[in-house]
């Protein structure tokens, strides 16, 4: 195979139809064969069936049912075992791929040996910017990012955005795209975290293994965002993100500031 799509789907009727048919458009036009894999994370709205049937339309597709929701790191690692492509592309089911996404990630992969993971530009369905990378948190960051998401959106939207490519601390993984090297280097995801920030661990230990990650804004794809961990009434799934968050300064040995980090991961060694 080519690419591996690996997706997660909870609760996602609202948006897989649509996530799966942006991919049969954008992905599967070349003479290589795509693959994707879906983990149905035991849905109660409708999403298995909707999945049946694309599995019948789609025979590059295919879905692991389960009975219970399994959470994001053990999910996707049971999709990324099974994937067999050269690439991996690691997809939200509320995010949408347009044509011509896909291509210039992949030239960027190829040529350059030492980007570890690849994303583009993420957009809401407004056309406002998504915040979809950043540094990486410390206790401060994650404050701003759960109490003023909106407004540092706003404020980055409403400058001009950066059209040429950067090398970033970590990015959401809304949409990763990286190939098997680093997959078979850094390993899997952690499963001691069930929900967030397992995309912040993989990216440190993406730099741990030293490589960098590059956001290229050339290029961008549709992430209707829920946020599910966001924001007031307090949840049980935004209780479940901040001990993920305390695990993940305790395991990387930080909390408060980067300077002792950037130091072990090298990142002033990296350029494009």
């Amino acid at each position: 195979m080519r690419i591996s799509c690996v997706i997660l789907s909870f609760n996602s009727a609202r948006f897989i139809d649509k996530c799966v048919r942006s991919l049969a458009t954008a992905l599967h036009k070349t003479a290589e064969p795509d693959e994707a894999w879906v983990v149905e994370n035991g849905s109660r709205d409708g999403s298995a069936d909707l999945l049946r049937g694309l599995e019948k339309e789609f025979p590059w597709l295919h879905v692991l049912y389960m009975d219970h929701n399994t959470g994001t790191t053990v999910s996707r690692n049971m999709a990324l075992r099974k994937a067999t492509g050269r690439y991996l592309l690691v997809l939200d089911s509320d995010a949408y791929v347009p044509e011509g996404t896909v291509e210039p990630l992949l030239a960027r992969l190829d040529r350059d040996p030492d980007c570890g993971l690849v994303v583009p530009r993420l957009m809401y369905p407004s056309g406002n910017l998504q915040l979809s990378t950043d540094v990486f948190p410390t206790v401060v960051r994650k404050a701003e990012r759960f109490l003023a998401l909106k407004k540092l959106e706003a404020k980055n939207h409403a400058a001009a955005w950066p059209t040429e490519p950067s090398i970033v601390d970590y990015a959401i993984s809304a949409f990763w795209l990286f190939r098997r090297d680093v997959l078979d280097k850094v390993g899997y995801l952690d499963e001691k975290i069930f929900y967030s920030p397992e995309d912040v661990d993989y990216c440190l230990r993406i730099w741990e293994a030293g490589y960098k990650i590059v956001y290229d804004p050339a290029v961008h794809a549709v992430h209707d965002a829920q946020e599910i961990s966001r924001g007031f009434p307090l949840k049980l799934i935004t209780l479940s993100h901040a001990r993920g968050l305390g695990y993940l300064f305790w395991k990387h040995r930080y909390a408060l500031g980067h300077g002792d980090l950037y130091k072990r991961l090298k990142r002033h060694e990296h350029t494009l």
